[in-house]
Order: structure tokens, then sequence, then C-alpha cells
């Protein structure tokens, strides 16, 4: 396993209920190092712009509606094999689905407010981390 990066969201319902620490605090216990942050409140063009590859699926409306509805935190993660470990923090998209002890199960309340966000591939995840943040924000 190679040390990669990954990019995180914790999302609006998240945030609003104050668990961005908790959130945190799961992915670094897992081994995954913060090597940059910020909190922001997008705007309705910078969540089309990112969930684009969604745009011709039915939940694309409700979801940009969604990630504009409030502040978001976005992160890089850092570690061994980060996207596989970020995915597995979080759980199944549904919190149904959700292993015990995930983000997911623990702290979503439905598929679509799943608390968390997180890059399927290495691939995908350097172009979220790219369009988040610029080179000199990545500080690890």
């Amino acid at each position: 396993m190679a040390s990669e990066r990954t990019l995180s969201i914790i999302k609006p319902d998240a945030t609003e209920r104050n668990l961005t620490g908790q959130i945190i605090a799961r992915l670094e216990g897992a081994g995954l190092r913060v090597i940059a942050q910020k909190r922001v409140w997008w705007k309705k063009k910078d969540a089309k712009k990112f969930y684009d590859v969604h745009k011709d699926q039915p939940f694309y409306k409700d979801l940009v509606a969604f990630m504009t509805s409030g502040p978001i935190v976005v992160q890089v993660l850092e570690g061994e094999d980060a996207i596989a470990k970020n995915r597995e923090v979080m759980g199944a998209t549904s919190p149904v689905d959700a292993a015990p002890g995930t983000i997911r199960k623990d702290f979503g309340v439905n598929i679509e407010r799943n608390s968390a966000h997180g890059s399927d591939s290495p691939e995908t995840a350097k172009k979220e981390i790219a369009f988040l943040f610029s080179k000199k924000e990545i500080v690890g």
C-alpha cells in the first residue's frame, strides 16, 4: 500500500449539528493526516461544477441544493491507502447500509444527508483536490 491523498468533505448536515471535530477525530484515528482544510459555503455554481459528473442524474438538483444549504469543511487527507481507508471510515453511502461505528451510520440522516463525501479513486481525488485547493494550501 502506498501513501496517497484523498479529498474529504464534511457535509452541511454534519456542520449544522457541530459534528466536525468528531468526524475529523475518526479520520485521524484511522491514521489519516489532515494536510489541508477550510470551511466554505458553496455557491450554487461551485456545487454544480463539483458534481458535474452527476448532472444527468435525477438527484442532481437536490444534491446541489443540499450542498449549498450550509457550510462544509473540505480537507485533503494523506496516508497509506488513504482513499480506501477514508471510504471505510465513512461507511456505505446510505446510513441504513453502513457498518456500525462508521461516520455515515453514526451521524448520517439519510442517503443524501450522510455527513461525509470522499473521493472514490486516485483520478477523482486528484481532480477534486485541484478543484478545491491550490498547491500552496496543501501544507502537509
